[in-house]
């Protein structure tokens, strides 16, 4: 039976993209344990790799628009992304920035 184009699409991004994913994935272990110490170095890494999701979900929904399934691509877009993070279960988290707040001793 043949994968679904989603799953498609996200193992031919990883599969073209495996330096940079795995270099991303020794990060991203590294945010799970500890995500106050790694945000931003996450953050930094995890640019490039939004950056390449991006692109091949473009690519995934504007095939499916072309093909004249445009009022499915919301969905498509949400079963892509879901996929992506059953690789990288924080992706979501890439961008947030986290401020400090002094404690202040009455």
């Amino acid at each position: 039976m043949a994968q679904p184009k989603y799953k498609e699409y996200v193992e031919k991004m990883l599969t073209a993209n495996t330096e940079l994913f795995a270099a991303f994935r020794k990060i991203h272990d590294r945010y799970v344990l500890n995500p106050e110490k790694y945000q931003e170095e996450f953050n930094e890494a995890g640019r490039e790799v939004m950056s390449v999701i991006n692109d091949f979900e473009d690519r995934l929904c504007s095939q499916s628009e072309r093909g004249g399934y445009g009022s499915f691509t919301t969905k498509l877009a949400e079963k892509f992304r879901a996929e992506i993070k059953k690789h990288f279960s924080e992706i979501d988290k890439v961008g947030i920035v986290v401020f400090k707040v002094p404690k202040i001793n009455l």
